[in-house]
């Protein structure tokens, strides 16, 4: 798929239509230029309105397109996310059920959504508004799906850092517990090259340590976690021996209905995040296709537009999309000018005397209006 167009229009000289021009056009194109792919993009007879408005229009256009643009590869850019981290093969996105590209080389205005009697600062207006909405509701969105992520991603960090700072809830058992009225298990946290020294002395850290109590629980690339019993009365100062000795003893209660209600907060958290996920991939899909849709009839608007303010009244020219490689732009171009009749360009000057500008591409120095298309 293509993801660069040209959306051009071009003059219809007198004595001649458009028809005319398209065959010549095609003609052209298939013999110097056959890798470029070329179709009519059809514009409907829309309201002209009074040249005032047509040049204050104008001057508009270019930072409503850049806005239009900006939302559409924005959400573009949160599709590829999302189907990256749900491990969704990317698919082609679509508007109405076709895809992008075939929407926009098989363009047809949707006179129930913009009615073409609608003066065309209403259309323009309308239609940035629209996108302004979907912007918003895509910001609340994305929110609220990174808000669950970073309450994940603070749980996970805190479950995966090494054994002296991370959460030890789910490496502990009740079973490797002993709490009684004179009893207590401490955690131990052990260099890894000193598990040796932690078995050898433990019990002569304190008078009160319970011989042969000492388990070890887990093991990473850094520490050792260990349990040890011994007298509730002795367990401060088993702590200050253990600091001496390197041996960090970590603050830690277990308590069952603690853990199931942080396994539970965990669960759901997981859920929410799956299920927010799922939901902003489709609202994403849905939403991409509406703004390109807009995107779209904008740009007929300026299309449109800016053709009035170059070849004047009343409305002859033709409209077309192109796609030509790399290769062939120069090529193409070339061509286009040839087919232009820059005696009806009303607006087109000489290098000498300065370029009228316009929307996306209108300031190029071509006799003909202009505008680039990137998809993505």
């Amino acid at each position: 798929m293509a993801t660069r167009y040209w959306v051009l229009s071009l003059p219809v000289g007198q004595g001649s239509s458009a028809a005319s021009l398209w065959s010549r056009l095609q003609d052209s194109i298939s013999k110097q230029a056959f890798d470029t792919s070329l179709y009519r993009f059809n514009i409907p007879n829309l309201r002209v309105g009074t040249l005032d408005s047509l040049l204050a229009l104008s001057d508009d256009l270019l930072k409503s397109n850049s806005f239009i643009e900006g939302v559409s590869h924005k959400i573009r850019r949160q599709i590829e996310e999302l189907e990256r981290v749900s491990g969704v093969l990317s698919s082609s996105l679509t508007v109405d059920g076709v895809p992008v590209d075939s929407y926009l080389t098989r363009f047809v205005w949707d006179d129930a959504k913009y009615p073409t009697m609608s003066p065309l600062r209403e259309i323009t207006n309308g239609i940035h508004v629209e996108i302004a909405k979907i912007e918003d509701d895509l910001k609340v969105r994305v929110a609220e799906y990174n808000n669950i992520r970073s309450q994940l991603n603070a749980i996970n960090r805190k479950q995966g850092g090494s054994l002296a700072v991370r959460d030890l809830s789910n490496l502990v058992k009740p079973q490797d517990i002993v709490s009684s009225e004179h009893l207590t298990t401490l955690l131990a946290i052990v260099p890894k090259y000193s598990q040796k020294d932690w078995l050898s002395s433990y019990e002569t850290l304190t008078s009160y340590v319970v011989p042969r109590s000492s388990k070890k629980l887990h093991e990473d690339n850094e520490y050792a976690l260990f349990t040890v019993t011994l007298f509730i009365r002795d367990a401060d100062n088993f702590k200050n021996k253990s600091r001496e000795r390197n041996f960090q003893v970590r603050d830690f209660e277990y308590n069952s209905e603690t853990q199931e209600s942080r396994r539970q907060e965990l669960e759901k958290l997981v859920h929410d995040q799956d299920a927010l996920r799922s939901s902003l991939l489709q609202w994403c899909y849905t939403s991409y296709g509406e703004v390109f849709s807009s995107w779209m009839h904008f740009f007929a608007v300026c299309v449109f537009t800016e053709s009035i303010l170059r070849y004047g009244l009343p409305p002859s020219f033709l409209s077309v999309v192109l796609s030509p490689p790399a290769k062939s732009e120069n090529k193409v171009r070339s061509i286009l000018e040839g087919l232009s009749d820059s005696s009806h360009s009303t607006f087109w000057k000489s290098e000498d005397e300065g370029v009228g500008l316009g929307v996306a591409g209108v300031g190029d120095a071509h006799p003909y209006v202009s505008f680039t298309v990137n998809l993505i």
